[in-house]
Protein backbone atom coordinates (compact mmCIF):
# COMPACT_ATOMS: atom_id res chain seq x y z
CA UNK A 1 0.00 0.00 0.00
CA UNK A 2 1.73 3.14 -1.15
CA UNK A 3 0.93 6.83 -1.41
CA UNK A 4 3.10 9.42 -3.15
CA UNK A 5 3.38 13.16 -2.62
CA UNK A 6 5.61 15.52 -4.60
CA UNK A 7 9.25 14.73 -3.92
CA UNK A 8 12.63 14.66 -5.64
CA UNK A 9 15.58 12.29 -5.97
CA UNK A 10 18.07 15.18 -6.07
CA UNK A 11 20.82 15.11 -3.44
CA UNK A 12 20.29 17.53 -0.56
CA UNK A 13 23.05 20.17 -0.26
CA UNK A 14 25.75 19.00 2.15
CA UNK A 15 24.74 15.34 1.88
CA UNK A 16 26.48 12.66 -0.15
CA UNK A 17 27.15 8.95 -0.26
CA UNK A 18 29.15 6.34 -2.16
CA UNK A 19 29.04 2.58 -2.64
CA UNK A 20 27.10 -0.11 -4.48
CA UNK A 21 23.41 0.45 -5.18
CA UNK A 22 21.08 3.40 -4.89
CA UNK A 23 22.01 6.48 -2.82
CA UNK A 24 19.14 8.53 -1.36
CA UNK A 25 18.84 12.35 -1.33
CA UNK A 26 20.39 12.48 2.16
CA UNK A 27 23.34 10.27 1.18
CA UNK A 28 22.10 6.96 2.62
CA UNK A 29 22.99 3.79 0.72
CA UNK A 30 19.96 1.53 0.46
CA UNK A 31 21.98 -1.69 0.25
CA UNK A 32 23.99 -0.73 3.32
CA UNK A 33 20.92 0.10 5.43
CA UNK A 34 19.57 -3.36 4.68
CA UNK A 35 22.53 -4.68 6.66
CA UNK A 36 22.07 -2.54 9.78
CA UNK A 37 20.26 -4.12 12.73
CA UNK A 38 17.45 -2.32 14.56
CA UNK A 39 19.21 -2.81 17.89
CA UNK A 40 17.13 -2.16 21.00
CA UNK A 41 15.01 0.61 19.43
CA UNK A 42 11.90 -1.57 18.96
CA UNK A 43 12.10 -2.56 22.65
CA UNK A 44 12.32 1.10 23.72
CA UNK A 45 9.37 2.03 21.52
CA UNK A 46 7.21 -0.91 22.57
CA UNK A 47 7.73 -0.12 26.26
CA UNK A 48 6.81 3.55 25.77
CA UNK A 49 3.50 3.33 23.89
CA UNK A 50 0.15 1.51 24.18
CA UNK A 51 -0.11 -2.00 22.78
CA UNK A 52 -1.46 -2.07 19.23
CA UNK A 53 -0.96 1.68 18.75
CA UNK A 54 -1.14 3.28 15.31
CA UNK A 55 2.36 4.61 14.61
CA UNK A 56 3.44 7.17 12.02
CA UNK A 57 7.11 6.43 11.37
CA UNK A 58 8.92 9.39 9.82
CA UNK A 59 12.06 8.46 7.87
CA UNK A 60 11.45 4.71 7.85
CA UNK A 61 14.20 3.85 5.36
CA UNK A 62 14.17 0.18 4.38
CA UNK A 63 11.91 -0.78 7.30
CA UNK A 64 14.65 -1.50 9.82
CA UNK A 65 12.27 -0.58 12.69
CA UNK A 66 9.03 -0.77 10.70
CA UNK A 67 9.10 -4.54 10.42
CA UNK A 68 9.87 -5.35 14.08
CA UNK A 69 7.12 -2.94 15.16
CA UNK A 70 4.61 -4.50 12.75
CA UNK A 71 5.59 -7.95 14.02
CA UNK A 72 4.74 -6.78 17.56
CA UNK A 73 1.20 -5.86 16.61
CA UNK A 74 1.52 -2.15 15.84
CA UNK A 75 -0.12 -0.61 12.77
CA UNK A 76 2.61 1.39 11.06
CA UNK A 77 2.38 4.06 8.37
CA UNK A 78 5.92 4.36 7.03
CA UNK A 79 7.14 7.62 5.46
CA UNK A 80 10.32 8.24 3.50
CA UNK A 81 11.37 10.53 0.65
CA UNK A 82 13.22 7.74 -1.18
CA UNK A 83 11.33 5.38 -3.47
CA UNK A 84 14.33 3.03 -3.36
CA UNK A 85 14.05 2.80 0.42
CA UNK A 86 10.28 2.32 0.42
CA UNK A 87 10.58 -0.48 -2.15
CA UNK A 88 12.19 -2.57 0.61
CA UNK A 89 9.28 -2.14 3.03
CA UNK A 90 6.85 -5.05 3.17
CA UNK A 91 3.86 -4.57 0.84
CA UNK A 92 1.47 -5.17 3.76
CA UNK A 93 2.67 -1.92 5.36
CA UNK A 94 1.16 1.39 4.25
CA UNK A 95 3.94 3.58 2.85
CA UNK A 96 4.00 7.26 1.92
CA UNK A 97 6.71 8.85 -0.19
CA UNK A 98 7.28 12.44 0.93
CA UNK A 99 9.86 14.74 2.49
CA UNK A 100 8.97 14.68 6.18
CA UNK A 101 8.86 18.45 6.57
CA UNK A 102 6.19 18.73 3.84
CA UNK A 103 4.01 15.83 4.94
CA UNK A 104 0.33 16.51 5.67
CA UNK A 105 -1.83 13.40 5.65
CA UNK A 106 -4.82 15.03 7.31
CA UNK A 107 -4.71 12.25 9.92
CA UNK A 108 -3.77 11.89 13.59
CA UNK A 109 -1.86 8.97 15.09
CA UNK A 110 -1.42 7.51 18.57
CA UNK A 111 2.34 7.73 18.14
CA UNK A 112 4.61 9.71 15.84
CA UNK A 113 8.16 8.38 15.60
CA UNK A 114 11.12 10.57 14.59
CA UNK A 115 14.17 8.33 14.93
CA UNK A 116 17.62 8.11 13.29
CA UNK A 117 18.69 11.46 14.84
CA UNK A 118 16.69 13.32 12.18
CA UNK A 119 15.89 16.06 14.69
CA UNK A 120 19.52 17.17 14.27
CA UNK A 121 18.95 18.23 10.64
CA UNK A 122 21.59 20.74 9.58
CA UNK A 123 19.03 23.22 8.30
CA UNK A 124 17.21 24.68 11.31
CA UNK A 125 14.12 25.40 9.19
CA UNK A 126 13.99 21.77 8.11
CA UNK A 127 14.37 20.65 11.72
CA UNK A 128 11.47 22.84 12.77
CA UNK A 129 9.47 21.49 9.84
CA UNK A 130 10.09 17.95 11.07
CA UNK A 131 8.82 18.80 14.55
CA UNK A 132 5.81 20.64 13.17
CA UNK A 133 4.98 17.55 11.12
CA UNK A 134 5.13 15.52 14.33
CA UNK A 135 2.75 17.92 16.06
CA UNK A 136 0.41 18.07 13.06
CA UNK A 137 -0.03 14.29 13.00
CA UNK A 138 -0.11 13.31 16.69
CA UNK A 139 -3.44 12.80 18.44
CA UNK A 140 -4.14 15.18 21.33
CA UNK A 141 -3.76 12.29 23.77
CA UNK A 142 -0.91 10.74 21.77
CA UNK A 143 2.85 11.03 22.00
CA UNK A 144 5.91 11.76 19.88
CA UNK A 145 9.04 9.63 20.30
CA UNK A 146 12.28 11.35 19.28
CA UNK A 147 15.78 9.91 19.09
CA UNK A 148 18.51 12.44 19.93
CA UNK A 149 22.27 12.30 19.52
CA UNK A 150 24.21 11.09 22.53
CA UNK A 151 26.34 13.48 24.54
CA UNK A 152 29.71 14.43 23.02
CA UNK A 153 29.22 12.41 19.82
CA UNK A 154 30.85 15.18 17.79
CA UNK A 155 33.92 15.27 20.02
CA UNK A 156 34.56 11.54 20.35
CA UNK A 157 35.85 11.01 16.82
CA UNK A 158 37.19 9.02 15.14
CA UNK A 159 35.36 6.00 16.59
CA UNK A 160 34.31 2.54 15.42
CA UNK A 161 31.20 0.52 16.22
CA UNK A 162 30.34 -3.05 15.19
CA UNK A 163 27.04 -3.12 13.23
CA UNK A 164 25.73 -6.56 12.35
CA UNK A 165 28.37 -8.28 10.25
CA UNK A 166 30.17 -5.02 9.57
CA UNK A 167 31.80 -1.97 11.06
CA UNK A 168 30.69 1.67 11.19
CA UNK A 169 33.52 4.17 11.45
CA UNK A 170 32.79 7.85 12.18
CA UNK A 171 35.85 9.38 10.56
CA UNK A 172 35.25 13.06 11.25
CA UNK A 173 32.78 15.65 12.52
CA UNK A 174 33.87 19.03 11.22
CA UNK A 175 32.26 22.37 12.17
CA UNK A 176 31.12 24.14 9.00
CA UNK A 177 29.52 27.24 10.52
CA UNK A 178 26.24 28.27 12.17
CA UNK A 179 26.55 25.49 14.74
CA UNK A 180 26.47 22.75 12.09
CA UNK A 181 28.89 19.84 11.67
CA UNK A 182 29.70 17.91 8.50
CA UNK A 183 29.94 14.25 9.55
CA UNK A 184 31.70 11.61 7.45
CA UNK A 185 31.01 7.92 8.12
CA UNK A 186 32.43 4.78 6.53
CA UNK A 187 30.70 1.39 6.60
CA UNK A 188 32.62 -1.80 5.88
CA UNK A 189 30.93 -5.16 5.34
CA UNK A 190 32.27 -8.41 3.88
CA UNK A 191 30.35 -7.77 0.65
CA UNK A 192 30.75 -4.02 0.27
CA UNK A 193 31.96 -0.63 1.46
CA UNK A 194 29.88 2.53 1.69
CA UNK A 195 30.34 6.11 2.87
CA UNK A 196 27.95 8.84 3.91
CA UNK A 197 28.48 12.54 4.51
CA UNK A 198 25.70 14.49 6.21
CA UNK A 199 25.04 17.65 8.19
CA UNK A 200 24.21 17.54 11.88
CA UNK A 201 23.29 20.35 14.25
CA UNK A 202 24.12 19.58 17.90
CA UNK A 203 21.36 20.68 20.30
CA UNK A 204 21.77 21.48 23.97
CA UNK A 205 18.91 20.47 26.26
CA UNK A 206 17.74 24.08 26.26
CA UNK A 207 17.85 24.35 22.46
CA UNK A 208 16.03 21.04 22.07
CA UNK A 209 13.29 22.00 24.51
CA UNK A 210 12.89 25.40 22.82
CA UNK A 211 12.55 23.76 19.39
CA UNK A 212 9.91 21.41 20.77
CA UNK A 213 8.01 24.29 22.38
CA UNK A 214 8.00 26.25 19.13
CA UNK A 215 6.37 23.25 17.47
CA UNK A 216 3.78 22.83 20.24
CA UNK A 217 5.45 19.91 22.03
CA UNK A 218 6.97 19.35 25.48
CA UNK A 219 9.17 16.62 26.94
CA UNK A 220 7.24 14.24 29.16
CA UNK A 221 10.07 11.86 30.02
CA UNK A 222 13.39 10.43 28.89
CA UNK A 223 13.03 6.77 27.97
CA UNK A 224 16.66 5.69 28.29
CA UNK A 225 19.39 6.41 30.83
CA UNK A 226 21.55 8.05 28.17
CA UNK A 227 18.63 10.45 27.42
CA UNK A 228 18.82 9.59 23.72
CA UNK A 229 15.15 8.58 23.51
CA UNK A 230 12.52 11.13 24.54
CA UNK A 231 8.74 10.95 24.79
CA UNK A 232 7.00 14.26 24.11
CA UNK A 233 3.36 15.34 24.32
CA UNK A 234 1.32 18.06 22.61
CA UNK A 235 1.08 21.26 24.64
CA UNK A 236 -2.54 21.89 23.66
Amino acid sequence: MSDDTHTSDERRPGYDGTGPGAITPDGCAVEMWLRLPAGDAPDVIEAAVPAGAHILELGCGVGRMTHPLADRGFTVTAVDESADMLARVRPQVRTVRSPIERLDLGERFDVVLLASFLVHAGDAKVRQGLLETCRRHVAEDGCVLIQREGADVHRSVPRETPVGAGLARVVSSTPVGDGVHSVHVEYEFPDGRWTQTFLSRPLSDEQFERALAEAGLRIETHLTEDRVWVRARPTG
